[in-house]
């Protein structure tokens, strides 16, 4: 058994464009060779997905992020994760409680509610069917 990655960027139209790990992983990084210049200026949404394989065959979905990757006008991904960091720190629940019981702290609820709002997406059936059947070759019975 082992775990893997499947990458893949959903379009406007729904459709699937599968992206290679390192390719990703250099874009992350921000390598200075590695551009899209085909989605320079635009944001797009991102299916990372782990999963469990036997004899390289995958067999079954474990994780599935839905996510945003934003391009630069040279097709290079965006920097600024600082906002995105510091949201990541709001949604932390406060830890201080020695606070006036009528005050209710909520500020991580809303961190949590503009973080899904902000940097997160969720597939429609059709979308995840397509993942499915990229990865497995098929749509699994049962499934939409």
């Amino acid at each position: 058994m082992g775990l893997g990655m499947r990458i893949f960027i959903v379009k406007n139209d729904g459709s699937l464009e599968r992206m290679p790990a390192g390719r990703y992983n250099r874009l992350l990084q921000r390598h200075p060779s590695e551009r899209l210049f085909q989605y320079a200026g635009k944001r797009l949404r991102c299916a990372v997905i782990v999963v469990e394989s036997i004899n390289r065959k995958p067999v079954e979905i474990l994780k599935c992020q839905y996510s945003y990757l934003s391009f630069d006008s040279d097709g290079m991904m965006k920097k600024g994760g600082e906002a995105e960091v510091k949201l990541v720190m709001d949604m932390l629940e406060p830890v201080i409680i020695e606070r006036a019981k009528q005050v209710v702290d909520a500020r991580h609820k809303f961190a949590r509610k503009r973080f899904a709002r902000e940097y997160r997406w969720e597939p429609s059936p059709e979308i995840e069917a397509a993942i499915r059947k990229a990865i497995f070759g098929r749509i699994e019975p049962g499934r939409s």
